[in-house]
C-alpha cells in the first residue's frame, strides 16, 4: 500500500492521503486540532468540509458507498467497492 498524496485545497496547502486496498480506498488529511466544530458532508462525489467560516472541498472519483468522519482533527473518507 503506497499513499499517493495531492493537494485538495490549494487556499492553505492541505495535503490529503489516498489509500487503497483490496475492497475500499481511502482519504485521510490533518484539517487541524481547531477543526472540533467542523463538519463534513458527501454529496455525489464531491467531500465539503465546513469549519467556521472556512470551507474546503474535494473531488473523489471512486464510485461506491462513501461514509465520511472527523476525529481529532483528522478527516477519514472511506469509499467500499
Amino acid at each position: 500500500m503506497t499513499p499517493t498524496l495531492q493537494q485538495f485545497d490549494d487556499r492553505d496547502g492541505d495535503a490529503l492521503s489516498r489509500y487503497e486496498y483490496d475492497a475500499s480506498v481511502v482519504y485521510a488529511a490533518d484539517i487541524g486540532s481547531d477543526a472540533d466544530e467542523a463538519t463534513v458532508d458527501i454529496v455525489d462525489n464531491t467531500v465539503m468540509i465546513v469549519s467556521g467560516d472556512e470551507q474546503a472541498d474535494f473531488e473523489i472519483p471512486e464510485s461506491g458507498t462513501a461514509e465520511a468522519t472527523i476525529n481529532n482533527g483528522v478527516l477519514t473518507v472511506e469509499v467500499t467497492q
